[in-house]
């Protein structure tokens, strides 16, 4: 069962917007079914890969919850009227929530699939003091490649966790979930990007009021410019491109018949 979704104007895709407890709310629910569920967040990057690509807006069709992740989707969302109480409130990036997962009940196994040796150690730590009673255990991604993605599904299986952070950034997590999703043991699936450094302190993270006020773009061009540059000043331009392509194809058909 998944969540009912809800359009996003202009962009064309679909989300289901949560605040932080209605998605505790949530985590409780799946951690008690133990089945196999995914939790992914739209941006403009992913809006973008959506409408470009078949394999990565099925992920998203299928996913039970996809949280608004920036501003410009959120502030879109917020026009539907549909929020209770500051729109803002709706924005769940992964250092948003994943605080939070002391609050999640019976969560006691917790898988950290990304980032280097280092970091993905640091976030291991980060995340036991979070989630106390909780088995934490974590497999560097550094170098993925198809043998490294065998021996991380293995892993899994071995693990058994209730809930795992993958983090190896957009849009190879989602391509590692949408290749072997269906050979990975049940758990809740939540692509994290770059949080797993966050958690370990290797990526510093903006201010608060900077993200409330959309500004977080400004603050990773600032410190990462070669990393988003393209994202921030290229990736608009194409999102608007594949936006007025499907209109005028759905003007074209309208025409014809």
């Amino acid at each position: 069962m998944t969540l009912d979704r809800q359009r996003i104007p202009v962009l064309e895709v679909d989300a289901t917007p949560l605040r932080v407890p209605e998605l505790v709310e949530e985590l409780d629910r799946f951690v008690q079914e133990g089945s196999k569920r995914t939790i992914l967040g739209h941006n403009l990057h992913s809006v973008t890969l959506t409408l470009s690509d078949d394999g990565f807006s099925k992920l998203y069709q299928r996913s039970d919850v996809v949280l608004l992740d920036g501003a410009p989707v959120l502030w879109l969302w917020g026009r539907t009227g549909k929020a209770e109480g500051p729109v803002m409130d709706y924005r769940l990036g992964s250092t948003d929530w994943l605080p939070a997962l002391d609050q999640v009940q019976g969560l006691e196994r917790i898988a950290v699939l990304g980032a280097g040796a280092e970091a993905n150690a640091g976030a291991v730590r980060k995340l036991q003091s979070i989630v106390p009673g909780a088995r934490v255990s974590g497999f560097p991604g550094e170098g993925w490649n198809g043998e490294l993605e065998d021996k991380a599904v293995a892993w899994l299986h071995l693990q058994q966790p209730q809930l795992v952070l993958l983090g190896l950034g957009m849009p190879l997590q989602e391509k590692v979930l949408e290749r072997r999703l269906g050979d990975m043991p049940p758990a809740i699936y939540c692509a994290v990007g770059g949080a797993i450094e966050q958690l370990a302190g290797f990526q510093k993270l903006a201010p608060r009021w900077l993200g409330r006020m959309g500004l977080e773009w400004a603050w990773r061009l600032l410190l990462h410019p070669r990393r988003v540059a393209y994202r921030v000043l290229g990736e608009p331009w194409v999102l608007l491109w594949l936006l007025a392509s499907r209109r005028l194809k759905r003007q074209m058909l309208k025409r014809r018949k």
